[in-house]
């Protein structure tokens, strides 16, 4: 693959998808997300040679919400390996992603990493033993250093925004807590997830964050191994079975590759051995996933060839 014939598949898709009318509806229970432009769009696909082809509002910072549980659970199987099984499934959950339902059944156990209430489990893993801030600042760092960019910063007014009206969380974290499947204050594990959420970035930092993903736990342009391989695969199968909520397996079907979506529009897809790929359009879906930014993704899957099903 050229990289004149990946900038031109990415110029093409970026110019039909900013055509496209039928974009979905913003997230508004987040107030602060209500206001979100629902014509952007951007895309940005780094591939192995570290190449950047770019599309639309590629370096616009938004509000990357769920696509944090990708990192977050990255930082927390590197602390405590697989333990952190005992505490969170790795099984799609066929409920919303903010459901309390299933918590009930299962005995505060959530059924994977990437629900509302996986993730915050994953995060009161990662606070054990430390303060709120100093964790929020691992997890800030490890953005910046995976991007390369130091600059990534938390938007203050979406973390104030999710704590104010982020009761469903504070249910599904007290719950939890009474199964002791939360271990830490439920408000200081809360505090960090609502901020890690809030972590703003573009495009092109998301896809140069995903790197290591897409190249066996390593960054290819640094060498630096991020995780060891075996663990970049299972985090690749969360991602692939779990990480579009009930729009999981459609995107399986559709993209066949692993993804993680956020409800401020923005969805990681990666590419095993060819590329990490960053698309944010902030129109959703009926199941809280970017309406454009999938049809882009399968678009470009297609062109490309990088479907994990071909042949």
């Amino acid at each position: 693959m050229s990289n004149a014939t990946l900038d031109r598949v990415v110029k093409e898709i970026t110019d039909e998808m900013m055509e496209r009318k039928d974009r979905g509806e913003v997230a508004t229970y987040i107030p602060e997300l209500a206001g979100v432009d629902v014509n952007s769009f951007g895309l940005v696909v780094v591939d192995s040679n570290g190449h950047v082809a770019a599309g639309g509002d590629a370096d616009t910072t938004f509000s990357i919400q769920s696509i944090s549980k990708v990192f977050t659970l990255t930082l927390a199987l590197g602390m405590i390996g697989d333990k952190l099984w005992q505490r969170v499934g790795r099984e799609p959950s066929g409920s919303p992603f903010n459901s309390i339902v299933q918590l009930e059944r299962e005995r505060g156990i959530p059924r994977n990493p990437f629900i509302n209430a996986g993730a915050i489990a994953v995060t009161d893993a990662i606070l054990s033993g430390h303060q709120p801030k100093e964790t929020l600042g691992e997890i800030l760092r490890f953005m910046q250093f995976l991007s390369g960019d130091s600059s990534i910063t938390i938007d203050e007014a979406v973390a104030a925004s999710e704590q104010r009206t982020g009761f469903r969380n504070i249910a599904l974290a007290n719950y939890m807590k009474s199964f002791r499947v939360v271990e830490n204050a439920a408000e200081l594990t809360l505090g960090v997830y609502f901020h890690q959420c809030a972590i703003a970035m573009s495009c092109r930092q998301l896809a140069l964050a995903g790197r290591f993903l897409a190249h066996s736990g390593r960054n290819p342009s640094t060498g630096f191994l991020v995780v060891p391989p075996e663990r970049a695969l299972r985090i690749n199968a969360v991602m692939l079975t779990c990480g579009h909520y009930d729009g999981s397996g459609e995107f399986a079907y559709r993209v066949g590759l692993p993804g993680k979506s956020g409800v401020g529009g923005g969805i990681l897809a990666i590419a095993p051995g060819k590329a990490s790929i960053a698309v944010w359009s902030p129109g959703l879906d009926s199941n809280g996933n970017s309406r454009l930014g999938r049809d882009a993704l399968e678009n470009l899957s297609k062109r490309m060839g990088w479907s994990i099903f071909g042949a």
